[in-house]
Order: C-alpha cells, then sequence, then structure tokens
C-alpha cells in the first residue's frame, strides 16, 4: 500500500502541477486577447474557448487533489461526538460517495464527449470532445484518489482531514 500511495502522492504533485500551469497559461490567453483587442483593434479568436478549456483542467485537476488530501466538502459537526471507530465508518461512506461522484463524471462526461467527437471547434480546429475530456480526467482522479483514501483507512495509514498538517508524506 506504501507503494501505491508514493506513486498517488506523485500522480497528486503532477495534477497540481499541471493545474498551476493551466491557469497561467489561461491568465496569459486572456492578457494576450485584451492587448490585441484593446491596443491593437484585433481580437485573437482562439483565445476565449483555449482559455475555458483550460480552465475545465486546473478546476477538475485542483478538486481531485483537494478530495485526496482532504479538502473536500464535509460535515463534521456529528463527527465532534462520535468515537473514533464511527467516525472511521462515516469517513469511509463518505469516501464511497464520492467514488459514486467520480464514476458519474467519468461515465457522463465520457458520454459528452462522444456526443462532441464529430463537431469541430472552428476557433481551434479540434474536435468538441476536447471541452469535455477534463470532467472525464477529474473522474478519473477523483475515483482513484478516493479508493486510495478507502484503502489507506482499510490498511490502518492515516488519510487527511481538513484543516490537519500533511499526514500523507509517508
Amino acid at each position: 500500500m506504501k507503494s501505491v500511495a508514493w506513486a498517488l502522492r506523485h500522480v497528486a504533485r503532477l495534477a497540481l502541477w499541471l493545474a498551476a500551469a493551466g491557469l497561467i497559461l489561461m491568465t496569459v490567453f486572456i492578457t494576450a486577447q485584451v492587448i490585441a483587442r484593446y491596443i491593437f483593434n484585433d481580437s485573437l479568436v482562439w483565445s476565449e474557448p483555449a482559455a475555458v478549456i483550460l480552465m475545465g483542467w486546473f478546476i477538475f485537476l485542483g478538486a481531485a487533489v483537494g478530495i485526496r488530501e482532504g479538502y473536500h466538502l464535509s460535515f463534521d459537526v456529528l463527527l465532534y461526538f462520535l468515537p473514533e471507530k464511527a467516525k472511521l465508518w462515516l469517513y469511509s461512506i463518505s469516501d464511497l460517495v464520492v467514488v459514486g461522484f467520480g464514476t458519474g463524471m467519468l461515465w457522463f462526461g465520457s458520454q459528452l464527449a462522444l456526443s462532441a467527437w464529430d463537431v469541430k471547434l472552428p476557433s481551434l480546429g479540434i474536435s468538441g470532445a476536447y471541452d469535455f475530456l477534463p470532467i472525464v480526467g477529474g473522474g478519473v482522479l477523483v475515483i482513484l484518489f478516493s479508493l486510495e483514501r478507502l484503502a489507506r483507512r482499510a490498511a490502518g495509514m492515516p488519510t487527511a482531514r481538513f484543516g490537519e498538517t500533511d499526514p500523507l508524506e509517508d
């Protein structure tokens, strides 16, 4: 399990770096569009659709890493009053719900991508499926990271919770 956790930690770091690069690149595209439009009185037709695709990637990659690190939404008031064993069960139920959500992202995102496969984005010259691939990629990572949390808990290893220092560094 430790080798899987080590590999997924590096997958999460790569996803976070790609998300950061996407955010920076999107900012560059939008800045270039503003400069082209207001200084040169011309428009970069590709900048907005490319920025939207990049935004999808950095949102879904960042959200998946947030799930791995315990920063997803939760309702913790009840957990303050429960014994540790009950908390672990509720954490696992929460992770199973997140696996279901990731599966929905993967399934329905794939359906959307397949339905747009033959559509061409005129400003970029690529398939419309690229608009929906961030949902699919994010869904895969959400499933992987949630399953990792379940496996870590089953193996007696710690899982991160919101606001904790990094217990995932093995």
